[in-house]
């Protein structure tokens, strides 16, 4: 590994479509702007809708047509996963989902909704409605979760000085032909829910203040997209980043895993935060600092290049000014 070219690999990353993609959240966020807002800013993994002594989390995800038609099973699998990581991401537990289908009566349709119901069962979240229309031609799916939290881990929240800690379960393997880590389908539904579980409880421990689940933009673009939140930089060795031995670095750092997350947290808590992961066979690592440059920079032993300015290139443009902090207490 000591030929790795890190400019190289930051510049492939950079360019890889599931960061890219993130862009186009700019065009989304110039129209909410003109929308009625709540008080908690939008932009992170879900919605946080204060609500008596709790708050509720609304979070959606619509599935590119390629996905869903190369395997419908996992689309319909990932409909419900993903949106139950965005709860949990958010310091919540997953209530319920509704999807949205399009598609025909063939077995096609049939394999989606039998991979959404394997996952529904195996996380214990129930589809309670959606919208179906079976007289399309394509297969296409959205799917909405409902969740709930005492306390939120908010992508608003990093500070500087704060570790920054992956934690990435990787007794998985890829689903080709997609870089999407499966550390779930044949997962013990129990060790899921459990594993899944560990978001909330650190959260109300107060173990991290922030929190986003590593998506299709792969490692350096999910913490781009923290940082431009928080209106903050990080420096991430890279060598302290887990990674299945066998795969390169190229492909993990465009990776969307299973059961991915960064958080944020103050060195009093690095120890204990880390242990919950490791006692439940989980990959967790401190990888970085969070500073106040704007940057994302990238180090491999005696090499480092810049990643990402925020300063010069908004991402999402889901930046935090003097909402950076909102009230995610309740119930205290």
């Amino acid at each position: 590994m000591s030929d790795l070219n890190l400019e190289s690999l930051l510049r492939t990353v950079r360019d890889g479509s599931g960061l890219l993609h993130k862009r186009d959240i700019q065009r989304v966020q110039r129209q909410l702007l003109e929308s009625p807002a709540l008080d908690y800013p939008n932009g992170d993994d879900a919605a946080v809708i204060p609500n008596g002594e709790h708050f509720d989390l609304l979070a959606g995800e619509g599935f590119m047509d390629q996905f869903v038609a190369a395997d419908p099973w996992f689309a319909g699998w990932c409909g419900v996963l993903v949106n139950v990581s965005d709860i949990a991401a958010m310091g919540g537990r997953p209530v319920a989902v509704v999807n949205a289908l399009w598609g025909g009566a063939d077995p096609q349709t049939e394999r989606l909704l039998q991979g959404m119901c394997a996952a529904s069962r195996a996380y214990g979240v129930p589809i309670v409605g959606g919208h179906t229309n079976l007289q399309c031609a394509e297969l296409r799916l959205s799917v909405s979760i409902l969740g709930r939290a005492q306390r939120v881990l908010s992508s608003f929240s990093a500070r500087p000085g704060q570790h920054l800690v992956m934690a990435v379960d990787l007794r998985g393997q890829y689903q080709p032909p997609f870089n999407n880590w499966n550390a779930s389908t044949r997962a013990p539904a129990e060790r899921l829910r459990q594993d899944i579980e560990l978001l909330p409880q650190i959260a109300e421990s107060q173990l991290a203040t922030a929190a986003k689940d590593i998506s299709q933009a792969g490692l350096l673009g999910t913490c781009v997209m923290l940082l431009e939140s928080s209106n903050v930089g990080a420096h991430i060795q890279l060598e302290q980043v887990p990674k299945p031995e066998a795969v390169s670095w190229p492909q993990w750092l465009q990776t969307f895993p299973s059961f991915g997350f960064l958080l944020t947290c103050d060195d009093a808590h690095l120890g204990t935060l880390l242990s919950l992961f490791t006692q439940r066979s989980i990959h967790a690592a401190a990888i970085g600092r969070i500073n106040d440059s704007g940057l994302c920079t990238v180090s491999w032993h005696q090499q480092s290049d810049l990643f990402w300015d925020l300063r010069a290139t908004p991402l999402t443009g889901m930046r935090g000014n003097d909402m950076r902090s909102p009230d995610v207490t309740r119930g205290d």
